[in-house]
């Protein structure tokens, strides 16, 4: 296997969208409407991992400076802040042929370096309960079940801080 990652593009919007549909059920899913607004407001906040030319994994985050996840985030890109502090983590997709092989946690090491370097306090994400653990691995405390209600799903807030 041959792994590369790079910055998205809004040329990768139709492969980044496939994905997304495939890594989450239809009420989570974004739609390519609101990834195209994504890729437009802050295509260097998605972190694109290659096994030769085919997307396998990637994660999409939006700075701001607000300190917690809100449901509005995901439905606004333009409530994005370049210079905010904090980077507030939409999505960790990994096909499901390529799950349980290190992809997602080799992209995560590698884009928690990224937002060390570009100066963030931390980062904040969502996720369902069953993969509180996983992100724990990687330094993030479980603060609780957030306020969302995205998808019609239970989530739990978690945060890094760097």
């Amino acid at each position: 296997m041959t792994l590369r990652i790079r910055t998205a593009t809004l040329d990768d919007l139709d492969i980044v969208t496939e994905l997304e549909q495939a890594a989450f059920l239809p009420a989570e899913a974004a739609s390519r409407e609101r990834m195209e607004q994504r890729l437009l407001y802050f295509p260097n906040h998605f972190h694109l991992m290659f096994n030769g030319d085919a997307l396998v994994s990637y994660i999409s985050a939006m700075p701001s400076d607000e300190r917690d996840l809100r449901d509005e985030m995901y439905a606004d890109a333009r409530l994005q802040d370049e210079l905010g502090s904090w980077e507030m983590i939409f999505s960790v997709a990994t096909l499901p042929s390529y799950q349980h092989l290190g992809i997602a946690s080799q992209l995560m090491r590698s884009y928690l370096e990224s937002s060390r370097e570009q100066g963030r306090k931390g980062i904040v994400l969502t996720c369902k309960e069953k993969l509180v653990g996983f992100y724990a691995r990687f330094g993030f405390v479980d603060e609780g079940m957030s306020d969302s209600s995205h998808g019609g799903a239970t989530w739990y807030q978690m945060r890094l801080v760097f």
